[in-house]
């Protein structure tokens, strides 16, 4: 079966860009799209797609508010979303990330990550743009912490500590399993402990977690 994907991005242009990268793409088809982020709410709530694109500036709802209503905590039935935006507002991103977006995209996107974030999103997984999760993440541990970070609830072993760290520098479940030489199901056992010990829903809130901690320092 196909993965269905619902756009949500104000400029027409755009919309219709990704459009045509998806629905081009095999196993890909885009089953909606949204003008605006209450007409992103709304489609998301009646088409329930695989996944939704939202973009993070939108008028009416923002892509963060968005995000959070079909998303967020304290969601029944939470959505698959993937933010796409441009740099210049991270920000809005961060905020979407602790919404309860599962990744994030810039609109340059080629259609082969495009494809692979959709694939990404649809299996469970959130793949950041390479060229964006460094620095926006090292961009946000400078930031003045509103809270301390949470501790976990039992020890971080050695090896989850070095998965922490490879989710951290933006590697696939693959590359970690590579460069750690453990296989792909042992990769995906230690991210779901690292879950549960941090209160994290999704990979994306492990790396966060490990900027917020200091664990992975600006520059490294």
């Amino acid at each position: 079966m196909s993965i269905r994907v619902l756009v949500a991005d104000d400029q027409t242009i755009i919309r219709t860009g990704l459009r045509i990268m998806l629905n081009a793409q095999p196993g890909i088809e885009v089953a909606g799209e949204a003008a605006d982020g209450r007409e992103a709410v709304r489609l998301a709530r009646e088409l329930r797609p695989d996944v939704c694109l939202f973009d993070i500036r939108m008028p009416g709802l923002d892509g963060l508010e968005a995000t959070r209503l079909v998303a967020g905590p304290g969601v029944a039935e939470p959505l698959v979303v993937v933010v796409i935006t441009t740099f210049d507002f991270d920000e809005y991103v961060y905020g979407a990330l602790r919404a309860g977006a599962r990744g994030f995209l810039l609109k340059d996107t080629g259609p082969d990550l495009l494809a692979q974030a959709v694939r990404s999103a649809s299996d469970g997984e959130a793949l950041i743009a390479p060229s964006v999760t460094v620095r926006l993440l090292q961009a946000f541990a400078d930031l003045p912490a509103g809270r301390p970070a949470s501790q976990p609830v039992s020890p971080v072993t050695a090896r989850e500590e070095q998965v922490l760290l490879a989710v951290a520098r933006g590697l696939t479940n693959t590359e970690i399993a590579d460069a750690l030489h453990i296989s792909l199901s042992t990769v995906k056992t230690h991210l779901a402990s690292l879950m549960g010990k941090l209160g994290a829903r999704n990979r994306v809130e492990i790396a966060m977690w490990a900027y917020e901690t200091r664990r992975i320092l600006p520059g490294t």
